[in-house]
């Protein structure tokens, strides 16, 4: 309760109402919020963040202002008010909540609603406990006055309020709790970690039984009368644009009913996808395909090369590292590259939007429900309050539909308000894939020095790769001193250099004329495997085991020793292995959480197969156990596609590759065995939906390295047949 905010107890009133019978509470952004002191002095509602509803029918609502996207949120977010409501589990639903900053926003993000960077559990973990802590409290106040008993004689067990032989429901007591006053958020007590019934016990998801019978309404499923389909004919280079089209022969495809230019390109708009998707490919469309005709990947590599060549911006520096260089007794020189990578999730990008005179409704599966407003009210001419937004699940977003410019939001806006109807946009995967709004392509290069006890004593180290937050409104906060944080992090904190007496991390931020944007994991998706190799590298050099090298380096780091010690312990680091096969460790933190992992790998020709992976995670608290583990099976599954596979190649100016054939994911008889084990902790929860991903292209191509002797500093991975 330390860090919750001291509101006014007049403030957190204003926040809690009565609506259509039972008991709703609103609860605030323990921290600050940044609107709240606005909103007081105007004498506006105080900015609630979510609402805890009980009704006379004894159900339990949740109105989570967080989108689930399989990461499990709709469960791990509602166990924390549940623990300190004492309510019944099998009373609980969840709702996405509507779309509104004011009412959902967070702190630290602005006071925008938004879903990403592994924040939601920490973020919400104090102030959902308080909204479930404040409603048991005005539940017993209200039986406290049924059974004219004093409230300590009273307890409360399974959405029941008890005292003595009198016992009454949740429901039977909303509507006159809900009349109460709140109490006083710096009166109430949040349970100890000793008494939680459901914090840190495995617990199956509650979006689940909507998913496997059918019932769950992703954005895709969106259907009502008058509804039509839209695909959108875009540039194939990125910042190209339309010099004339003919849509006559896609007008003669059977169920096409208009052809129109939007600023994205030529929207075809139909019955159905099919007809849309016929007639969008019976168009002719002149391109004017701008500055960006010639983007070729190995120029690209060779332009990064350049760069890297001369003096960057530092992003973290301590001591003369070219004299300590220079004294080194032996000295590495190693470069690393990663390609651009796109999101690819499961279901493409779609978005219905529906326009009025006063009202634009949308039903997307969206990560950023506040600029998606914004942006569509700046379309429409309408306030970002006029625009309503249903969040339907997302069949995976990994950050893709987290974007700055809200792009396929505003282009179906666009569409919507060109047709004069209700449209629904849909990007075939072709579109996805080539869409952009990549992971950056990066290059690393360094130098390390080792002394003589074969432990590094200088350490350069050069990065070229876009910035994400470059020209976003991330960037006054993100980027200082031309470093986006984003494309440091994981070298520039690392652990490794953090008692480094010698070192420099300089970046170059080049622009491309490529679009990107945050994929699972931020930098640490490049990072982690840039130094954990390096690190590996290093043990070899040395002639030293490449545990007990890290063990060494992260002598003062306990959280990353503690998770490297589980997961080497539980893989059997040092016992036989079958004939062809090895191991190979990595350990990383990302998110406030701590990770390693060890792969056991074999090779089949020069294909690389990984049979098992054992993964040791330190989140801090573990709200739910069964999650955490469902997440980390679910990192190291994204994670091993662009470490063997995932790669995006450009020529002539486009992508080249389309679809899941050739931009491969990993497939279902490539997965291995994942064994997750969780330490024990008390400390504040981590980001999980995340951590688990940056380890295990390291991890990997440590292991290949203990096979074969090849050092692969490229991803994908890639066996050389010499």
């Amino acid at each position: 309760m330390n860090n919750l905010n001291p509101l006014s107890r007049r403030g957190f009133l204003k926040g809690t109402a009565v609506l259509g019978g039972g008991l709703v509470v609103a609860f605030v952004i323990p921290g600050g919020h940044r609107f709240a002191g606005a909103a007081e002095n105007q004498g506006n509602v105080f900015a609630p963040n979510a609402f805890l509803r009980i009704g006379n029918d004894n159900t339990v609502t949740v109105l989570l202002g967080h989108s689930e996207m399989g990461q499990g949120i709709w469960t791990g977010l509602t166990m924390l008010i549940a623990e300190e409501l004492d309510a019944d589990w099998s009373t609980i639903k969840v709702e996405h909540s509507p779309a509104s900053a004011a009412d959902y926003g967070m702190a630290g993000f602005g006071g925008m609603q938004i879903t990403g960077g592994s924040t939601s559990t920490w973020m919400e973990f104090d102030r959902y406990r308080l909204a479930g802590a404040a409603a048991r409290l005005m539940l017993i106040e209200a039986a406290a006055k049924r059974f004219n008993v004093p409230p300590s004689q009273i307890r409360t067990e399974s959405g029941v309020v008890i005292a003595g032989d009198q016992r009454a429901t949740y429901g039977e007591l909303a509507d006159h709790a809900g009349k109460l006053p709140v109490p006083d958020p710096a009166s109430i007590e949040l349970k100890q970690a000793k008494d939680w019934k459901l914090i840190g016990k495995p617990t199956k998801r509650l979006d689940t039984p909507e998913k496997i019978t059918g019932r769950a309404k992703f954005g895709m499923d969106v259907q009502f009368d008058g509804l039509m389909t839209a695909m959108v004919a875009r540039s194939p280079v990125f910042g190209g644009k339309v010099k004339s089209f003919e849509g006559a022969e896609a007008l003669a495809i059977p169920g096409v009913h208009k052809v129109l230019q939007v600023p994205t390109g030529v929207a075809v708009i139909a019955d159905h996808y099919w007809a849309a998707k016929l007639g969008r490919d019976a168009l002719h469309v002149e391109w004017d395909l701008g500055p960006n005709a010639g983007l070729d990947s190995q120029k690209l590599l060779e332009r990064f090369r350049k760069l890297a060549a001369t003096p960057g911006l530092p992003a973290s520096k301590a001591g003369d590292t070219k004299a300590a260089l220079a004294k080194a007794t032996k000295t590495l020189e190693v470069e690393y590259s990663v390609p651009y990578l796109a999101h690819a999730p499961m279901e493409p990008l779609n978005c219905t939007v529906s326009i009025t005179q006063d009202k634009c409704e949308i039903w997307t599966g969206t990560q950023f429900q506040t600029l998606d407003q914004m942006i569509a009210g700046k379309i429409t001419g309408l306030k970002p309050e006029q625009v309503e937004i249903h969040t339907e699940f997302l069949g995976g977003g990994f950050g893709r539909r987290a974007n700055p410019t809200s792009d396929f939001v505003a282009e179906a806006v666009y569409v919507a308000k060109a047709a004069g109807g209700p449209v629904k946009t849909v990007w075939a995967r072709e579109d996805d894939i080539r869409g952009g709004y990549y992971r950056s392509a990066f290059l690393h290069q360094a130098q390390v020095g080792l002394g003589a006890d074969g432990m590094p004593v200088a350490w350069q180290h050069v990065m070229v790769g876009q910035s994400i937050m470059a020209g976003t409104s991330f960037e006054a906060t993100m980027v200082k001193d031309g470093i986006d944080k984003t494309s440091v992090e994981g070298v520039a904190d690392s652990p490794y250099l953090a008692g480094m007496t010698n070192h420099q991390v300089d970046l170059h931020s080049p622009q491309t004329g490529i679009s990107v944007l945050w994929l699972r994991s931020v930098g640490h998706s490049h990072t982690a495997f840039v130094m954990e190799s390096l690190i590996d590298e290093l043990a070899s050099a040395a002639g030293k085991d490449p545990v007990e090298y890290r063990r060494t380096l992260l002598k003062e780091h306990p959280r990353h020793l503690g998770v490297l010690n589980l997961a080497v312990e539980k893989a059997n680091w040092k016992a036989p292995l079958p004939d062809g096969h090895a191991l190979g460790v990595a350990v990383h933190e990302s998110f406030g959480s701590y990770v390693a992992q060890v792969a056991e790998v074999s090779q089949d020709n020069l294909a690389i197969r990984v049979h098992r992976v054992v993964c040791a995670v330190d989140c801090g608290i573990a709200v739910n156990p069964q999650s955490i583990a469902a997440q980390m099976e679910s990192c190291i599954a994204f994670g091993l596609g662009f470490t063997l596979h995932s790669h995006l190649t450009f020529k002539d100016g486009q992508v080249v590759q389309s679809n899941y054939h050739d931009y491969q994911v990993l497939r279902l008889n490539e997965m291995p065995v994942v064994e997750v084990h969780i330490v024990p902790s008390s400390d504040k929860p981590g980001g999980i939906g995340e951590a688990g991903v940056p380890p295990t292209a390291p991890a990997v191509a440590n292991a290949v390295f203990a096979l074969t002797g090849q050092r692969l500093r490229e991803l994908p991975l890639q066996l050389s047949g010499v």
